[in-house]
């Protein structure tokens, strides 16, 4: 018998005695705090935030390229809106980081 858990003798039972435990048994998880985290989130980082900030500016910038290019645009007038478009998001996202208002791209129609 060992810690009061099991047979006093395995004599007669047809087992061998020897005692394992229950491996799938799921033992409730209890609500403590890991001490290494405790009260501290990681920050984000910051060369994934700027790229994601770049992969919206250039997906707005495919979008209306597409815009501009059903309208009729010449792929100069597209090439000199798409720039223009490019600065103001740039500038746009700038001052959205700092806090700021925020601007918005309107295409034009022909």
């Amino acid at each position: 018998m060992y810690k009061g858990i099991g047979l006093q003798t395995p004599r007669g039972s047809g087992t061998n005695g020897y005692i394992q435990t229950n491996k799938f048994s799921v033992k409730p998880k209890t609500a403590k705090v890991d001490q290494g985290t405790a009260g501290f989130t990681k920050k984000p980082n910051k060369d994934i935030l700027e790229h994601e900030r770049k992969r919206q500016i250039h997906l707005k910038l495919v979008v209306l390229e597409d815009i501009l290019a059903e309208q009729g645009y010449t792929d100069l007038e597209i090439a000199d809106k798409l720039q223009d478009a490019r600065k103001i998001l740039e500038a746009a996202s700038a001052s959205e980081e700092s806090g700021g208002p925020v601007a918005t791209v309107v295409c034009e129609t022909k």
